[in-house]
């Protein structure tokens, strides 16, 4: 998905930057069409999650939004991060981990090629926006008390 996101944003005449020395924890930052990508991360799985929530503000919003603070930046920091989560997970992704037989986060965020982290922080914004559950096509996905598919018959 990585080389894939690559490919998408040199199409886009984005310019990546990978292994960026940042002065700050920041894993990655997008100004105009340039994405800096953090010389800390390790894996192109981080990377791709790193690149795909880069890619939704670039996709989603204006501006500089560096400023946690201001509520407007704060709304568009979470549209970057909903973008990402329903690109490399999305609802249909948890239920074709189910259908793949993933029994735990760890198994699933393997199926799905993201960290565990992203999968935990994808699951906790769902849960926000779709409460206990949500039907997609014959399936019911549970956020509360904790993860579960049903199919439905």
């Amino acid at each position: 998905m990585y080389e894939k996101m690559l490919e998408e944003a040199r199409l886009q005449n984005i310019f990546i930057i990978e292994n960026y020395k940042f002065k700050s924890d920041c894993k990655g930052l997008i100004h105009n069409d340039v994405i800096g990508l953090s010389d800390k991360i390790r894996t192109n799985k981080e990377r791709s999650c790193v690149l795909a929530e880069e890619l939704g503000h670039y996709y989603m919003n204006t501006g500089d939004i560096l400023n946690p603070k201001d509520l407007n930046n704060s709304k568009q920091e979470h549209m970057g991060r909903i973008y990402a989560y329903n690109r490399l997970i999305g609802l249909m992704g948890i239920v074709k981990a189910y259908e793949a037989g993933c029994q735990n986060k760890y198994e699933i965020a393997e199926y799905l090629n993201v960290t565990e982290e992203f999968l935990s922080d994808a699951i906790s914004a769902y849960k926000s926006k779709y409460g206990i559950y949500t039907t997609i096509d014959n399936y019911t996905i549970y956020f509360i008390p904790s993860l579960g598919v049903m199919k439905l018959l």
